[in-house]
């Protein structure tokens, strides 16, 4: 059973033989340029010399542990999966290895909990534990893509039973908080797939990996975090398209992560489009690793809670954060806006961490419920009442710029609730326009250093 602890101490430390290429991007910070495999001159191992049947669930999951061995034996490959459909069980990916759907084909994750045993190291909601195993999953790897334009599909049968939250699920994340954030318990003792716990696993996690390339696939459906890229460094997600509508379906969750490029994505979530992370409390402030520079661009979000979001796991602080040239669409006005905020930075008095230099520029929208920017310190959801708080440390809230927005209609343009003892710090909206305003437009406590320049209707 492997030893968790930070991130630095878990990443690979050679840089094996693949090549690499890096991807630059431009932020109003300093950026490094992003270091992604270049599988262009490997191997291919089609599925179907392993064994895959179409038909067959067995057979089609052990060709894929075949053939992603046998790529990570050669030092790079691309494993291969034709036109057709594929059911599967949950698929381990390796060093140097590419998964790559070719146009036509479909993975087909099963339903059964079962098969996603024994439990692997993972996290829930920021806290780390053994759980189910995510459907496609890469822990300690360097050099791993999943490529395609072929479709990831998750059966939904019995996660969607697990949408639900009865008391033995919520009795079980009051015994992880505990074991977490109060005992110390190690994480290989924290297993959580016992009894009726039911904590779904994430569709797609990268944990502790380094150099992850995730490029046109396609992705339907998901038991919880679609795409969540932890503890990771040096992250590039473009061109992927997302249509998922089930509960807690963020689209992209990077948590304490570093280097992440989100960039030519379609978000069609029933959540937060992007979500950026740092943990829960104690058990983050044990790993002790921000998640920075991170760029979200040139995005479309058909449906989703927040276009950016920044907590509310934000224990290990978050920095550098630029969202450009996304944009909301929700044309019909028979249909009730799904989108709350465009940008939205949420904490309560048990996370600590931080939040500074936050850049939003070039952001438009059609109808939203909430607002261009919202920061609130107080939020808890479910766990006001689950838990107590063992230790209080508010989150130094600085530096938030947003610029260039348009909105035909909002609730509101501007929600900044600070603490009366921690103020937040440095906020400036400057061209920002909303056409049509249904309440108070601009509504700040407890902020020291607010700079608005917002056109909105008299």
């Amino acid at each position: 059973m492997p030893v968790l602890a930070g991130c630095q101490s878990l990443m690979p430390k050679t840089a094996g033989t693949l090549p690499r290429t890096d991807v630059r991007v431009t932020a109003p910070f300093a950026m490094p340029a992003i270091a992604v495999p270049d599988f262009s001159v490997c191997p291919r191992f089609a599925i179907t010399a392993f064994g895959a049947a179409r038909d067959d669930q067995a057979a089609t999951s052990a060709a894929l542990a075949r053939a992603i061995a046998a790529a990570h034996a050669a030092g790079g490959g691309v494993v291969v999966v034709p036109p057709g459909t594929w059911p599967t069980g949950p698929i381990h990916l390796k060093s140097h290895v590419a998964l790559h759907v070719e146009e036509g084909a479909t993975l087909l994750f099963s339903p059964d909990p079962r098969d996603y045993l024994p439990p692997v190291p993972t996290s829930w909601e920021g806290l780390e534990c053994m759980n189910y195993s995510p459907l496609v999953y890469a822990f300690e790897c360097e050099n791993v893509a999943l490529t395609g334009r072929g479709t990831l599909r998750a059966r939904l049968d019995v996660w969607r039973l697990w949408y639900a939250r009865p008391q033995a699920h919520m009795d079980a994340l009051v015994a992880l908080y505990g074991m977490a954030c109060r005992d110390g318990v190690p994480v290989e003792r924290r297993d959580m797939t016992t009894g009726q716990a039911n904590l779904r696993p994430h569709f797609i996690q990268f944990n502790r990996c380094r150099h992850v390339l995730v490029e046109d696939v396609h992705i339907v459906d998901s038991p919880f975090w679609v795409l969540h890229p932890y503890l990771c460094r040096d992250i590039v997600i473009r061109r992927v398209d997302i249509a998922a509508h089930g509960h807690n379906n963020d689209g992209v969750d990077p948590e304490m992560s570093e280097n992440v490029l989100v960039d030519g994505c379609t978000f069609d979530q029933g959540d937060d489009a992007v979500s950026v992370k740092s943990g829960r409390d104690r058990d983050a402030w044990r790993i002790g690793v921000p998640c920075r520079n991170i760029v979200m661009r040139r995005c479309r979000i058909k449906n989703g809670h927040q276009l950016m979001a920044i907590g509310s796991e934000l224990s290990g602080g978050v920095e550098n954060v630029f969202v450009d040239d996304c944009h909301f669409d929700h044309a019909d006005s028979s249909v009730p806006s799904t989108i709350n905020n465009l940008l939205y930075v949420k904490t309560n008095e048990r996370r600590g961490g931080y939040v500074r230099n936050i850049h939003m520029t070039n952001v438009s929208a059609t109808r939203i419920k909430g607002g261009v920017l919202a920061v609130e310190t107080d939020v808890l959801y479910q766990w006001r009442t689950l838990v107590p708080t063992l230790e209080r440390r508010l989150t130094p809230i600085e530096g938030l710029f947003v610029s260039g927005i348009r909105v035909d209609c909002a609730g509101f343009v501007c929600l900044v609730k600070g603490e009366a003892e921690l103020p937040v710090r440095d906020v400036h909206l400057r061209d920002v326009a909303v056409r049509a305003v249904r309440g108070t437009p601009v509504v700040t406590e407890h902020v020291v250093g607010f700079e608005n320049r917002a056109d909105v209707p008299a």
